[in-house]
């Protein structure tokens, strides 16, 4: 309770702190000289009454239980990569890696996720509460880390910030390492902070530890443990006294952790060269922009409200000095605090964007979660830049409410089709019955679903099972399928019996239109009567998202 009364701290009397890491020297361009400039300015200090003070507590305390019980609450389905991600984790602990080697993701994750499941169970809600539990467990550290920055105005505005954040309860809720991801990096960070003010052997270790395991996790960790590693070197050699012997002692733990990703590098090497999407669009500025925007809600009314305010308070972190009750003094030297947090936001997404021009490689909003931390610490420093109570305490409850109302729709929000294809097939399927695919990647996700054996399950281009998508040479895979071959096949597969149901979308990449060609054939054949059991719609802001699908149920014509 005590740090949640922060809110009600002045900032001019909460604990400034020293900046992102221990040992940052004061920029003599503060605070002193923003209040000099206003000096003329006489303002009365407003004293906040004790119902003030509780009101804030329990507004805090709220928003922050609203944040956790969305974490666990979504009543969607698992789409494909939530289907891949389970089915993966549930192979032999000896399969894994082969399995990635086809799929293309460091491995840290899926072990975690197999123990877990051996624990807790199959279901999607048991599944899916790793992720929630991480995302809790992230809270504490990112309190510790704004703590460390500036006291405790800014520990809780970056709890309560993080803790009704939009992107951190989306993947809360689903079976990825995006949750795994932010509680390393916050872990990290803090372990980082106490290397460079007590380098000592548990905290160098925490370093270690914690920058080996992102690197496991997601491979965008690559840049943020380049761009640290960088900053320490620089660290060593000009920055303060006081911090050159920590700032060596990181830089030995990271490299160590660098060193840790050794026996991976040859899987990793081979993912780089054949499983990368053959669509893949490196990122650019307004990819960048709009994975930020991502952390907000993204592309919905209160999203880009709620990013706007993002973007403010991120440039008073970096460039605000409180001037006095109603004031805000912008320091083009920028705040030392706010220029390491910078550094460490923009530097990762610019060496992201090289990185992804240079090898090629795809880019999705959800890639830029190794920088979540660090911005929403730069939004919480803007945040304390207003030194009179009642408007920081206004600017916290609209970034609360544009929050909570960006992450309440992830309860009904549906990311697949999945339910409604497993649905019908339950009520019009028959054990024996030929379900096929077309792409493979509409296969997990219905497959996830739908008894285990009672179909008969095929998937274009590969003609294999739905469980997994192989991504290797991916491009080349679906160039080599041939539909007429394959509604041969699946025709062949149904044996004058059983029924032929045709699971498809148009539109993905590389496939130009060989899945209409493969629903044409079928339909073209008189053996069959075809009917469609809902078409397929793309609609925009709707409640599906990601995986939209087309049902055809072709019947045998007795002759």
């Amino acid at each position: 309770m005590d740090a949640v009364e922060a809110l009600a701290v002045d900032v001019g009397t909460a604990p400034s702190g020293t900046g992102v890491l221990p040992g940052e020297r004061p920029d003599p361009g503060g605070e002193p000289v923003a209040a000099a400039v206003l000096a003329g300015e006489p303002e009365t200090p407003w004293s906040a009454p004790v119902w003030f003070h509780r009101m804030l507590v329990v507004a805090a305390v709220a928003a922050i239980a609203v944040g956790i019980v969305l974490r666990f609450w979504t009543r969607t389905d698992m789409w494909l990569d939530e289907a891949l991600t389970f089915n993966i984790s549930r192979l032999p602990l000896s399969q894994i890696q082969g399995a990635l080697r086809r799929d293309g993701a460091p491995p840290l994750y899926y072990y975690l996720l197999h123990f877990w499941i051996g624990a807790f169970g199959p279901s999607d809600v048991a599944v899916r509460a790793l992720s929630g539990v991480l995302s809790c467990a992230t809270l504490p550290f990112v309190w510790m880390a704004g703590r460390r920055i500036g006291g405790r105005t800014v520990g809780i505005g970056v709890l309560i910030l993080v803790a009704t954040s939009p992107f951190a309860v989306r993947y809360a809720t689903e079976n990825r390492m995006y949750a795994l991801v932010g509680f390393l990096t916050a872990a990290g960070l803090v372990a980082l902070q106490r290397a460079l003010d007590r380098p000592r052997a548990g905290n160098l270790i925490a370093v270690a530890v914690t920058s080996s395991a992102l690197l496991y996790t997601h491979y965008w960790a690559l840049y943020l443990v380049g761009v640290t590693a960088l900053w320490l070197a620089w660290q060593m050699w000009r920055g303060p006294l006081p911090r050159r012997r920590g700032a060596r002692a990181a830089l030995i733990a990271v490299i160590v952790a660098g060193v840790s990703f050794l026996p991976w590098l040859p899987t990793f090497e081979y993912q780089t060269r054949h499983t990368g999407t053959p669509w893949a669009i490196p990122a650019d500025f307004a990819a960048l922009v709009n994975a930020v925007t991502s952390f907000a809600g993204g592309a919905t009314n209160q999203g880009r409200a709620l990013a706007l305010l993002y973007f403010a308070l991120a440039g008073l972190g970096l460039f605000g000095v409180a001037g006095g009750l109603r004031h805000v003094v912008l320091d083009l030297r920028t705040r030392p605090d706010g220029r390491v947090l910078a550094i460490f936001t923009v530097g990762t997404l610019a060496v992201a964007v090289v990185g992804g021009y240079i090898s090629r490689s795809a880019f999705q909003a959800r890639y830029a979660s190794v920088i979540f931390v660090f911005l929403t610490l730069l939004v919480a420093m803007g945040f304390a830049t207003f030194a009179d109570q009642r408007i920081r305490a206004g600017v916290m409850a609209a970034a609360v409410v544009f929050g909570v109302a960006g992450s309440v729709p992830n309860i009904w929000t549906s990311r697949t089709q999945a339910g409604q294809v497993s649905a019908a097939l339950a009520t019009l399927g028959h054990q024996g019955d030929v379900v096929s695919y077309c792409p493979d990647q509409l296969g997990p996700s219905v497959n996830h679903l739908l008894p285990s054996g009672r179909y008969q399950q095929i998937t274009f281009p590969r003609q294999t099972g739905p469980q997994y998508v192989n991504w290797v040479d991916y491009a080349d895979a679906t160039a080599a399928g041939n539909p007429a071959k394959f509604a041969a096949k699946v025709e062949q597969m149904s044996a004058n019996s059983h029924s032929l149901w045709f699971v498809w979308a148009p539109g993905y990449e590389t496939y130009h239109t060989k899945c209409e060609q493969i629903v044409n054939d079928l339909i073209a054949d008189p053996a069959y009567s075809a009917r469609t059991i809902f078409p397929f719609t793309k609609v925009l802001n709707s409640d599906v998202i990601y995986e939209d699908m087309e049902l055809v149920q072709f019947v045998h014509v007795p002759r």
